[in-house]
């Protein structure tokens, strides 16, 4: 039997949810260029008045907004009511240049909360559910958007942000923890920490896994799995639109639903900007609907994605959107041919013979783009015969080749080589703007 945290918006009509996103749309236009400079600047520039948006059509015309435009006013710059309405502020962490500060209503709040609920009923938690959220807590979005979820739903909650990976085990062993939120990357960290404890994770209460913050592919997912005993799940959001809790994966593991009432979806050409059809790849583009903190029209997240709006075998009629497939800002381009970090983990976990953890150089060297993928075996294969790793290394090398369409320079490295992370793993270094 199917279960819903709120079944009359996850199952609601499409022609009546239309409807009622037309009229949130043209609400939030008319209050951003009453009340938000930036946006009734940016309307008058196009010519365009809040009546010129009369059916939800009508949002292609609107400008779109960029993280650079956050940057440009910040701090506080796109908040749309007075700070003394502001009860929460979240802000990136800075490291390319100034942070995007977000400020959240107490209305915002409970909006949030909502949506994470949706999101964790529809990964099967419950009030009888214990999550571990080893997610970052504080400035960073992740930790506290699905804890409050959480609270909401009436589940347990362990707080435990990220880091000592040691304890999150120990506690996860004592607390009967059943749900593991974190970044899928630190997930296999856990499994690898685990294994090197002598804990068997299916002695434990663990079931469920409800992993975001970075894209990762279906052959991470089967990793995940079978490394923990769980069922894996992938959850979507961004602190630019609200936090985690955007889109989530119900249990059929096919799209994640967006929540559409409050966040209304689009895929662009990145080149373009112009709106694509269903089921075609391009850049994932958001609106929030009810937000009234700071709200935000047409920004572009620069995360690939696929849109699909069939009803789920769930019983949601939510707009599914795909697993990211990687960002059209963390695109590679390799002597003229794009390439992404998940196009590699595809084909490692595919040959099955090294570690999930990997990383991507790339160097410029006589005016020529230069790649070599970092690939850290497993303990069983760094003990190997010196001629069975040559023949993984051009098994590697030769597939990546078929995939990316450019030549790559792969290096076997010992196990734990590659600096772990607790956070989103860093797969690029990019040396060519030194």
């Amino acid at each position: 039997m199917n279960t819903y945290w709120n079944k009359p918006a996850e199952t609601m009509d499409r022609g009546e949810r239309i409807s009622l996103q037309t009229g949130r749309l043209k609400e939030i236009v008319a209050r951003l260029y009453r009340q938000q400079p930036f946006y009734r600047s940016k309307m008058q520039e196009m010519g365009l008045l809040p009546e010129d948006i009369v059916t939800l059509d009508d949002i292609k015309k609107l400008p779109f907004v960029t993280k650079q435009d956050m940057r440009d006013n910040y701090p506080y710059g796109l908040f749309a009511v007075p700070m003394s309405e502001i009860v929460r502020v979240h802000a990136s962490s800075g490291t390319t240049g100034r942070p995007t500060v977000v400020g959240y209503t107490k209305r915002d709040i409970g909006i949030w909360s909502e949506v994470a609920a949706r999101a964790l009923v529809a990964a099967g938690l419950s009030r009888q559910s214990c999550i571990q959220v080893a997610y970052g807590y504080g400035l960073f979005t992740g930790g506290l958007g699905i804890h409050y979820g959480a609270e909401l739903l009436g589940a347990s909650v362990i707080p435990i942000s990220s880091g000592k990976t040691a304890r999150q085990i120990m506690l996860m062993k004592d607390f009967g923890t059943t749900a593991l939120a974190c970044t899928p990357s630190y997930a296999l960290y856990i499994a690898e920490t685990m294994r090197e404890m002598g804990v068997d994770p299916r002695e434990t209460k663990l079931r469920t896994g409800i992993f975001g913050a970075e894209p990762w592919t279906e052959r991470m997912r089967q990793e995940i799995e079978a490394q923990l005993g769980i069922k894996a799940v992938d959850i979507y959001g961004l602190s630019e639109i609200i936090g985690p809790g955007v889109a989530i994966e119900c249990l059929e593991q096919n799209g994640l639903h967006i929540s559409e009432d409050h966040f209304y979806p689009e895929i662009i050409n990145p080149v373009t900007g112009e709106v694509l059809p269903d089921g075609e790849k391009g850049e994932l583009v958001l609106t929030t609907l009810t937000k009234e903190g700071m709200p935000m029209i047409r920004y572009r997240t620069r995360d690939l994605s696929v849109l699909y709006r069939e009803k789920c075998a769930c019983g949601r009629t939510l707009v599914r959107m795909s697993k990211v497939l990687g960002r059209s800002d963390d695109m590679l381009i390799i002597r003229g041919v794009n390439v992404f970090p998940s196009q590699v983990e595809s084909v490692l976990l595919g040959i099955g013979s090294t570690s999930p953890h990997y990383q991507l150089i790339v160097d410029r060297k006589d005016n020529l783009d230069v790649l070599t993928v970092l690939v850290e075996l497993t303990d069983e294969m760094f003990s190997d015969e010196v001629r069975g790793l040559e023949e993984l290394e051009a098994k590697i090398k030769s597939e990546l080749a078929s995939v990316l369409s450019v030549s790559a320079t792969v290096r076997l490295v010992g196990p734990k080589t590659i600096e772990r992370s607790e956070g989103k793993a860093k797969r690029v270094i990019d040396r060519r703007q030194l």
